[in-house]
């Protein structure tokens, strides 16, 4: 009933203003002015209102359009702030590119550092020599026969960090370790201790002829380097 009470009320509102815009029979003309946006150039028959008349405030379109006609150089000047941007973006992302490859890249010192080659046709059998690689001391000991024999007869069973001499050289005669306890960092003291290896007067590590840790706190064997041997008398390590 309500539904039914309202449509009555707004019909004959409706009615009304439907004859308005019929009014002098320009529809047709007003609906084609309506459909070009409003523009002042479309001719808009009598009696139909215009939009000004009807309440509209909206002259935003007009107020703000950009006559291309007086104005042309705002595009241009769009565009080159757009492409001055965008060369400033390309530039920083290159230059960010460059930044990163050149920090990964190694520097000359660096380079010559990472390798050190040294003569061993002065060391004779028995005896250790110490060279230096990287900053770190190297222990370099040339074995003779029967120490290599005493060595290799080790079960593996008695010693703290297992590793066989034949997998910790290169060529038995020589045994190349790093002159760095891995307990504290202290330096050993070559053909000492009781295994006639190297020994820690530190804390206590005793290490035979292998650098292997035998006896005291020291939980690993002396580090090997990664070496080769140039022929049988130059030594390349790194």
């Amino acid at each position: 009933m309500n539904a039914l009470r309202l449509s009555t009320r707004l019909a004959p509102r409706a009615f009304g203003m439907a004859k308005t815009f019929r009014t002098g029979g320009a529809t047709n003309t007003f609906a084609r002015a309506f459909a070009a946006g409003g523009s002042k150039n479309v001719p808009v028959a009598s009696g139909v209102p215009e939009m000004h008349e009807l309440g509209s405030v909206d002259t935003g379109f007009y107020d703000d359009r950009i006559d291309k006609a007086q104005e042309p150089e705002r595009r241009a000047f769009a565009y080159m702030m757009l492409t001055t941007v965008r060369f400033a973006y390309a530039s920083f992302a290159r230059l960010l590119v460059v930044k990163c490859v050149a920090s990964l890249s190694i520097s000359a010192s660096a380079a010559a550092l990472a390798t050190a080659d040294f003569d061993l046709s002065d060391v004779d059998f028995g005896e250790t020599i110490t060279v230096k690689w990287r900053g770190k001391p190297i222990f370099i000991r040339r074995r003779v026969a029967a120490e290599i024999d005493e060595i290799r007869s080790i079960p593996l069973e008695h010693l703290r960090d297992p590793e066989t001499d034949m997998d910790r050289v290169i060529n038995p005669e020589w045994i190349i370790v790093i002159a760095i306890c891995p307990h504290l960092g202290c330096v050993p003291v070559s053909n000492a201790g009781e295994y006639n290896g190297w020994f820690c007067p530190c804390h206590g590590s005793h290490y035979d002829l292998s650098g292997r840790i035998r006896k005291g706190p020291a939980p690993l064997n002396l580090e090997v380097p990664p070496y080769k041997f140039i022929d049988e008398k130059n030594l390349l390590i790194g």
